[in-house]
């Protein structure tokens, strides 16, 4: 929560900022020179004809300033969010815009001053009406990442200049770690402490059956089915609910840093997406932070959260 001089100074900022922002397109700059040469010309020769060519210019530079104008006023954005966000790669990010009256045309909706890359784009929108409006955004890195406003833009209606407007909306995204690192699945030897005992518990398999497949080399001989294998003339191994969860505790070193934690975030990222996906319960160890643990897609995302938060924490 931001103190009050935090929000004075925000007040302060948000004077002086410039209500819209202004940028010439590749077109509306070849415009300008065409508009001065027509000017030039008319100034040297006095020609009537080039006067009223460059009204025309001039008129149409002052239209195209009043109709931006027009479709960024009202104009109202708010961010829905994105289900999961992985550092290096695209994700969906979803905004709601609307306006109450009047129409807007060619809108695009961006973060504005963030490093978070990315922009949806709202052809036309009536109005009272409400319109989601799907972004692929782009996060450089793992992490909190502040947004501070919505950026809404528009070349409307000639393409010439770009007007934008920031929309004030603080918020935060989660970033969570990288899903292109490759890692070997984990074994039993790197099974972790289970809870509180920090030893591994093995289940009895007595348990509902799953059901039966072709006994691998180096397997448990004592799960084997033999009144099913015997009917089938090859051994069978029965697969039980209770026997195949199994309890894992993540570790990730308080002490890495850099370059290091990146790639630990990223490896333990992959071990729990893997061993959750295999129906394993999976926990995490990572400095003061300890989930207990647990299985399903919400412990999923309880642990990229706290990898993602990682390193990031504000010193007591």
């Amino acid at each position: 929560m931001s103190s009050p001089k935090e929000g004075f100074w925000a007040r302060v900022r948000g004077w002086f900022r410039p209500p819209r922002r202004l940028t010439i397109t590749r077109a509306g700059r070849a415009y300008l020179v065409v508009t001065v040469g027509v000017g030039l010309g008319a100034l040297n020769t006095g020609n009537n004809l080039l006067y009223l060519v460059l009204g025309l210019m001039l008129s149409t530079i002052v239209v195209s300033g009043v109709l931006s104008e027009q479709c960024l006023a009202r104009v109202e954005v708010r961010r829905l969010g994105t289900d999961a966000a992985h550092a290096g790669e695209p994700f969906p990010f979803r905004y709601e815009v609307r306006r109450d009256q009047g129409h807007s045309f060619a809108l695009t909706v961006s973060e504005s001053d963030s490093p978070v890359e990315g922009q949806a784009f709202v052809p036309a929108l009536a109005p009272g009406a409400a319109l989601v409006a799907r972004a692929d955004l782009t996060a450089p890195r793992r992490g909190p990442v502040r947004l501070t406003g919505v950026k809404v833009s528009t070349t409307y209606p000639f393409g010439l200049f770009a007007k934008s407007r920031v929309v004030e909306a603080a918020d935060t995204l989660v970033v969570f770690p990288r899903r292109g690192y490759t890692c070997a699945d984990a074994s039993e030897r790197e099974t972790g402490p289970i809870g509180d005992a920090g030893n591994l518990q093995r289940r009895d398999g007595t348990g509902d059956l799953l059901g039966l497949r072709e006994l691998q080399p180096g397997e448990d001989a004592r799960r084997v089915h033999w009144i099913k294998s015997a009917a089938a003339g090859k051994l069978l191994r029965a697969e039980r609910e209770r026997e195949e969860r199994r309890q894992y505790v993540l570790a990730v070193d308080a002490g890495l840093a850099g370059d290091a934690l990146e790639r630990r975030c990223e490896e333990a990222a992959v071990q729990t997406r893997r061993l959750l996906e295999a129906g394993h319960e999976v926990g995490l160890e990572a400095g003061k932070t300890r989930l207990r643990p647990a299985a399903g897609a919400g412990q999923n995302r309880r642990v990229l959260t706290a990898l993602a938060l990682l390193g990031f924490e504000e010193p007591a």
